[in-house]
């Protein structure tokens, strides 16, 4: 039979005891958790990027690729192509054939805009795909 190693068991002493002292339990760190997190997505702003099914809605799927791949996209634009600009001309609605095209359009107004926010860059891509979607 192996021993166990004292620093896991010190580890867990430490804990219960630090919650002892602070009265918190488990339960009540779980319902504040689960509580937090229905405020933040039971808010109205919230709840109007979710679908009732729990899925992100179509009109702000553009503005949550942009948030979470802003200096991947940054790079692309830059460079006129990649698969980042790909992804944000598809969520956009610009078909296939027209990728190159929106790729250096998107490229030249990117060149205005290189510090921009997020939403700078979304209002700059959403602009610059008009003229390629049917």
């Amino acid at each position: 039979m192996q021993r166990m190693p004292a620093h896991p068991l010190i580890l867990v002493g430490v804990v219960a005891i630090l919650l002892s002292w602070n009265g918190c339990t488990i339960k009540a760190t779980l319902n504040q958790t689960t509580d937090t997190t229905s405020n933040i997505t039971g808010t109205t702003s919230g709840a109007a990027w979710w679908s009732e099914d729990g899925q992100i809605k179509p009109d702000f799927k553009a503005m949550a690729f942009v948030s979470l791949n802003h200096e991947n996209l940054r790079q692309d634009l830059a460079a006129g192509r990649g698969e980042y600009l790909a992804s944000m001309s598809r969520l956009l609605g610009v078909p296939d054939e027209r990728q190159p095209a929106f790729c250096s359009t998107a490229q030249v107004g990117y060149a205005n805009t290189v510090n921009q926010d997020p939403v700078a860059l979304l209002a700059l891509l959403r602009n610059t795909s008009k003229p390629f979607i049917d």
